[in-house]
Order: C-alpha cells, then sequence, then structure tokens
C-alpha cells in the first residue's frame, strides 16, 4: 500500500509540473450537484439512518366527546375532555389547540387571506366556536386560563405537565354553526330527502409539540391540512332519529341505534364481498329501518391510535357494505353513505366495490389497514380524507368517483398511518398518495380506468413554466394553479423516477415498506424521508433529492452521437439539464437485436458530456435514449441517434 501511494503521489506530482506551465485554471467538475444540501446527521432524536433516535418522542392525545347535532338550527354543541400525556424531555406550562371552526368568520386569516374572486377554499364567515366552561387540570391543580387567537387556542396550567410522561386533563364546552362551505372540506349539503353534514375538524384539537419546532401553531388558512398527535377516541354523536350517522371507528350501540333489520343486514355485509344494502334506496324514507321514529339517538363511536376522527350524518342516506380481507386474516367494512341523487350503476352504487378493492391492495403491497371501517361519504366536497372516513363528490361517477374514493383512502397511509406535517410538508401526503394511488388504478379490474402518472413527457409545459414553483413551498404560499403539479404529481413523479428508473423496483419497495412500517404512527420529517431511503436502498440520492423536491430545475438528457472507433463504437451523452441522471440507452443493431445499457449518474460527477465506449462486434443502426420513456425530458427531440430514427 505504501509503495502504490508513493507512486500514485509521484505521478501526480509529475503531472502538475509539467503542465504548470499552460495551466490557467484548476478543471471544474460538478461534484456540488452531488453534495448535501441540508443537515442529516442525525442526533439522539432522529438518526442519519432515517430512523427514530434514542430519545425520540411524541406526546399522546386521547379524547372523550359527546356531541348533538341540531337538524334545524345547524348547530353543534359539545363538551370536550381531553387527556393529553407529555412524552416530551421537558415541563409544559401549556399545551396549543386548534379552533379550526374559526375559519368561518368574516375576520378570521383565513378569510382575510382569501382573494376576492374565492378559491377552492372558500368559507362562510358567519361561523365560529363558542367555547365556555374549560377546566385545564393537573394534578390536584385547576385552571380556567385561556387564550384564542384566531384558530389557535392556549391553554395554561396553575402548574406544569411533568415530563416524561406527565398527563393534564382539558375540558370545555363548544357551540358553532356548522358552515354550508367549510372551505371543500366540511360542510352541509340539501337534497331531495334531507340535508347531509359532513363534519370535520369539528372539536378543539391539541397541536403538535415535537423536537423540531417545539409547538407547531401555523393558522389554519386554506391549503394547508393538519398535523395532530395520535390517541384514542370515545365519542357519542346524539342526532335526529332520521338519521343514519357513518364516522370513523367502531360503532359500540348497534342495538340502540339500529334496527333489527338493519342489524342482521350489517351481519351478512361482515361475510360478504359484494355489497349488501343496509337502507336500500326505496327505504330511505322508511322510519321503521330506524331503532326508533321520533326524537334522537346517540351514535357511540370508539376508534384506537388515530389522529382524528370524521362523521357523516343525514336521513337522506342510501347506506351499503361489504367485508374488506386483510392479509394477516383479520377483516374491516367498507361502507358507503350517499343519496338517491348519488345512486346508479356508472356512480356510487359501485362507491363500496372501489373502497374496498382500494384499501385492499394498499393493505397487501404497503401496510395493513389498521382500522375497523373504510367509510365513503357523498358530500358537496370534492374529496377529503380522515382516518377511516372519506367524504367524496356526490355528483363523482365513473372514472372519476374511482379516482377520488382511491386516492382519499390513499390517505389512509398518508398521513394517517405515517403522521407527516400536512401543513408544511403537502408533497409527504398529497405527493406519496398520488404515487402509490398509480398503480392502484393500474390493479383495479385489470385496468379498468388509465393512469397518467406514467405518462411524463405530458408534464413537460408546467416543468418549463416560468411560474413552475418547487415542491418544497408551504402549501398556503404556492399558488393554486400550481398546487396540483407542486403536491401532487411532481412528488408522485419523483417516487416513480425513483422506482422505475434510479433504484429499481426491488430496492424501492423493500426501502419504500420500511419506511411505512419505521414511521408508522410517527412524525417524520424531509430528512427522515430521504436517509431512510437511501440507507435501506442503498443509494447515495442527494443529487436527486435535491435537485428535484427542492429546485425548479429540469431534466434534459441529450445524445450528442455515435462515432465508430478501433472496431468498436464511441456515444457521446449530454447533460443538457439541471438534473443529472444514470442514462439508459437501447442500443439497436443492424440485425435488429437490441441491447440496454446504463450508465450511472456518476458520470456527471466529472462534467457534462460523458463518452461511452460500447464494445461490440455488430454494427449499430440507431440508439435511444430512454426508451421507456420515463423520464420528464423537457427536449425529447435530442434523445436518439439518428434523430430521423426518433419515435416520440
Amino acid at each position: 500500500m505504501k509503495y502504490f501511494s508513493r507512486t500514485l503521489l509521484a505521478l501526480a506530482v509529475t503531472g502538475m509540473f509539467s503542465q504548470g506551465v499552460t495551466a490557467q485554471e484548476a478543471m471544474e467538475n460538478n461534484q456540488a450537484d452531488f453534495d448535501e444540501f441540508m443537515d442529516r446527521s442525525g442526533n439522539q432524536y432522529r438518526t442519519a439512518s432515517g430512523k427514530p433516535g434514542p430519545e425520540y418522542f411524541q406526546n399522546e392525545t386521547d379524547y372523550e366527546i359527546e356531541a348533538t347535532l341540531n337538524d334545524e338550527e345547524h348547530t353543534l354543541t359539545g363538551k370536550i375532555t381531553l387527556t393529553y400525556t407529555n412524552n416530551s424531555p421537558q415541563e409544559l406550562d401549556f399545551i396549543w389547540m386548534h379552533l379550526e371552526q374559526n375559519r368561518f368568520t368574516a375576520d378570521s386569516r383565513g378569510t382575510l387571506t382569501t382573494p376576492i374572486g374565492g378559491n377552492r377554499y372558500n368559507g362562510d364567515i358567519d361561523g365560529g366556536y363558542e367555547i365556555s366552561n374549560l377546566e385545564a387540570k393537573v394534578r390536584r391543580s385547576s385552571s380556567s386560563e385561556y387564550i384564542i387567537n384566531d384558530t389557535r387556542m392556549q391553554v395554561f396550567f396553575d402548574e406544569p405537565i411533568p415530563a416524561d410522561g406527565g398527563t393534564a386533563t382539558v375540558s370545555m364546552d363548544f357551540h358553532y354553526k356548522i358552515p354550508v362551505d367549510g372551505m371543500d372540506r366540511m360542510g352541509r349539503l340539501d337534497v331531495e330527502d334531507g340535508t347531509i353534514y359532513a363534519m370535520a375538524q369539528w372539536f378543539p384539537r391539541a397541536a403538535v409539540f415535537d423536537d423540531i419546532e417545539g409547538w407547531n401553531i401555523e393558522p389554519y388558512l386554506g391549503a394547508g391540512e393538519f398535523y395532530l398527535d395520535y390517541g384514542d377516541y370515545d365519542y357519542k354523536i346524539t342526532a335526529p332519529a332520521n338519521h343514519i350517522v357513518v364516522a370513523s371507528g367502531e360503532l359500540q350501540n348497534p342495538r340502540q341505534v339500529l334496527s333489527a333489520t338493519v342489524r342482521e343486514r350489517m351481519e351478512k355485509a361482515e361475510e360478504s364481498d359484494s355489497r349488501v344494502y343496509l337502507i336500500k334506496p326505496d327505504e330511505v324514507n322508511d322510519m321503521s329501518l330506524r331503532a326508533k321514529e321520533e326524537g334522537t339517538l346517540t351514535w357511540h363511536f370508539k376508534m384506537e391510535n388515530a389522529r382524528d376522527v370524521a362523521f357523516g350524518s343525514s336521513k337522506a342516506f342510501i347506506w351499503d357494505a361489504a367485508k374488506i380481507d386483510l392479509p394477516s386474516g383479520k377483516k374491516a367494512m367498507a361502507q358507503s353513505a350517499y343519496p338517491k341523487e348519488s345512486d346508479g350503476e356508472g356512480a356510487w352504487s359501485r362507491s363500496t366495490e372501489y373502497s374496498k378493492k382500494s384499501v385492499e391492495h394498499y393493505s397487501e403491497k404497503w401496510f395493513e389497514y389498521p382500522y375497523p371501517v373504510a367509510v365513503n361519504v357523498a358530500a358537496d366536497i370534492g374529496g377529503m380524507e380522515y382516518p377511516g372516513l372519506n367524504f367524496c363528490g356526490w355528483q363523482s361517477e365513473g372514472e372519476s368517483l374511482w379516482g377520488v374514493t382511491d386516492h382519499e383512502f390513499g390517505h389512509n397511509w398518508f398521513p394517517m398511518i405515517v403522521g407527516t406535517n400536512e401543513r408544511r410538508y403537502a408533497w409527504m401526503d398529497e405527493g406519496f398518495n398520488t404515487f402509490i394511488n398509480h398503480y392502484s388504478t393500474l390493479e383495479f379490474n385489470d385496468g379498468e380506468y388509465p393512469s397518467n402518472l406514467d405518462q411524463t413527457r405530458n408534464m413537460t409545459g408546467w416543468f418549463t413554466s416560468e411560474t413552475r414553483e418547487g415542491i418544497d413551498n408551504y402549501p398556503d404560499v404556492t399558488n393554486l394553479r400550481n398546487l396540483g403539479m407542486v403536491a401532487y404529481y411532481k412528488p408522485a413523479v419523483g417516487l416513480l423516477l425513483m422506482r422505475e428508473y434510479i433504484l429499481g423496483e426491488e430496492r424501492f419497495d423493500n426501502a419504500f415498506k420500511s419506511y411505512i412500517e419505521t414511521w408508522a404512527y410517527k412524525h417524520p420529517q424531509p430528512a427522515d424521508f430521504f436517509n431512510h431511503m437511501e440507507n435501506v436502498g442503498g443509494e447515495n440520492l442527494s443529487w436527486f433529492f435535491k435537485k428535484w423536491f427542492y429546485g425548479t430545475g429540469n431534466i434534459d438528457m441529450a445524445l450528442k452521437g455515435v462515432q465508430q472507433y478501433q472496431g468498436n463504437y464511441v456515444i457521446s451523452v449530454e447533460n443538457r439539464g439541471e438534473i443529472p441522471m444514470p442514462v439508459k440507452m437501447k442500443i439497436t443493431y443492424d440485425d435488429d437485436s437490441t441491447q440496454e445499457v446504463t450508465l450511472p449518474v456518476e458520470i456527471w460527477q466529472r462534467g457534462d458530456s460523458w463518452d461511452y465506449l460500447h464494445r461490440t462486434d455488430k454494427n449499430i443502426k440507431n440508439v435511444e435514449l430512454d426508451p421507456n420513456k420515463i423520464l420528464p425530458d423537457v427536449n425529447f427531440s435530442n434523445d436518439a441517434w439518428p434523430s430521423s430514427q426518433y419515435q416520440k
């Protein structure tokens, strides 16, 4: 080894002096494109391998709620008791809570940051919380002190919540008017047989205290969604007796709220692969199928280890269900609730079929579904997800209904199981979900509906647009015209490139499933995802993460030329874009045989051009880059030699 090192040193010194007369500048390279772009070194909370560290913590939020829905005044009145467990290493003098119904006031930050012409995230302005009887307890101390600012509430304690497992309880009464227009996430819809109430963000919820930001207290504005801790929910919804209530979690008192006929049908649905009507279309107004015909009924639900719950309530619901088969042998139940206006073989009558197949696919491919039900509710909402329950557009049908149902159920994996911060990193839930939707759609009924995620070259118009924005933009800052690409499609394409082009299916799937399992019911940050994919996938991907997820540059691989050389061929390629990529090429010979060659991404560390010596005793007829058309190459006219052979 010593001899080898001295020899290299001698050669280097000789070269330096022999060229010193003519050398003017140091040789440049592209190493900066491959360097780390953020601190991913790890600490006691989050490791460099992309796993939680030995001192990782997250706090627990358990809720007991009783609420009453008034369908004459369109109000919800309730009482909440939060048991808060402080697993952090420091005492907490207060906690922050989200009051998202305060978004629906004339002077809320969300209202005041909505353009005059409106957008998808419009909301009523005659709502907002009335909070009373607040009591915050730690041990024997009790406090009623709090501050409300917009959609946040700070609750103070007379003595701090102890660190490392200390507990507190916060109880309060709440009341508000249910909005009609709830920012395309909740609200109410009038149909012929009644009003559909889509109830989400319907009670005060604790904010997250973590090792990254401390308290995460971004206001509820619009595009930014949610970031919540995990806990158990025990809640009761009192609604008019003629209502059907469907909700996140398992119904605890079917005998008190369901007629004997409906209970019998539900038992059949629990064993059926195809839908079973619980309330048929012609039975919507048949009150004999309710547990009682007048007054109110109280529906009791429980949900374990979840970050939220939601429910739908209406007297207009058709209701059907079927079983979901899970890989472990466990069962869950797919349910659909929709009005007669949504009924039809091309529409919501297939909702339960879609729901069942979607959940079964993701459970088999990535991680088993953990909840007892998967409920799809027709509402005046384009599509919105909560643990175990979706709200989807009541007028959707066919491909559109499959797409929104599959997308919203996919969100049970991102961010319901893998609990990312949607207020900041929309791409970690919307983008990851859009990616897994691609494979679910390809599999459903052997491709009954198309997926266009792999049609990346159809997206190059946006990639070259002067108004494009980066994935790393906060969703509330991103121009809404760009949100679909920034939060959904570009990050999804990024994962597609990693799976189909960079790592390959086996290494990617192994790493991605490991990421889901590792961070299930936890709070990963972007660096945790990057670290985990690199460590399990066995590849330094900083060059890709840096340029794709934290930049607006593009891919442009070019085939410069092909020349004979000493009985072989030199194939010259160039990187004319800002993002380096491995080079995949298909070589076709005169005898029409083909060969595929891959050049590693490291060729671009040395510069923007590379000559590859291809050894063959055959004559090359043509060469084509990216033969499977995976890359969103912004100029694919230079991807073939000779250029006349290029097929788009």
